[in-house]
């Protein structure tokens, strides 16, 4: 597989005209994803049986797709494999999948994930920013953390502040900034 990489890759995923911040698991090969129950990306897999992964380098991004939806505009419809998928519009690359629930608990679904088609639209080269992966772990913590107000998340989220404060640029300050007014 060429745009993912061994580990956990974290990208925003479209599956219709939704899209939210997703970690997609690779390894040796095999690519699958978890998702929590009653989510939008869920409802929307086990109904249409596919996920597009999108690369974008666009912090604000990750946290209004992790707390909001986004306009019907800021999706391009790509046909895949006889299917319309949706993707979106300012994603770098982006990868399409054929999607299948493997197992299911009562929280969640494990998905796996068969490759179809994979486009790099922009090259962009973009160095390794902790303000900007600070930013991601504030999401993931922060979608948490409005579900049970957990003391050990806030404290969390506060420590990567202070990172995206020290190494965030423009972008990752404006993101924290809005994912402080989600938690509000």
């Amino acid at each position: 597989m060429g745009l993912l990489t061994e580990g956990i890759n974290e990208v925003i995923a479209t599956t219709g005209f939704n899209a939210a911040p997703i970690g997609i698991h690779f390894r040796e090969g095999e690519a699958s994803l978890v998702l929590f129950i009653g989510s939008h990306t869920a409802d929307n897999i086990v109904r249409d049986g596919w996920i597009v992964a999108n690369l974008i380098h666009d912090p604000v991004l990750y946290v209004k797709t992790a707390f909001d939806d986004i306009s019907r505009e800021s999706f391009v419809e790509e046909p895949v494999g006889g299917k319309k998928m949706q993707r979106l519009a300012g994603a770098d690359a982006w990868a399409a999948f054929t999607a299948s629930v493997e197992r299911k608990t009562n929280e969640a679904l494990v998905v796996r994930l068969t490759l179809e088609k994979e486009i790099i639209e922009e090259v962009f080269a973009c160095p390794v920013n902790r303000g900007f992966n600070s930013i991601i772990d504030m999401a993931v913590y922060a979608t948490r953390y409005r579900k049970n107000r957990d003391p050990d998340l806030k404290k969390l989220i506060d420590y990567h502040a202070g990172i995206v404060r020290k190494c965030g640029g423009r972008q990752e300050l404006a993101a924290m900034e809005l994912l402080m007014k989600y938690l509000a």
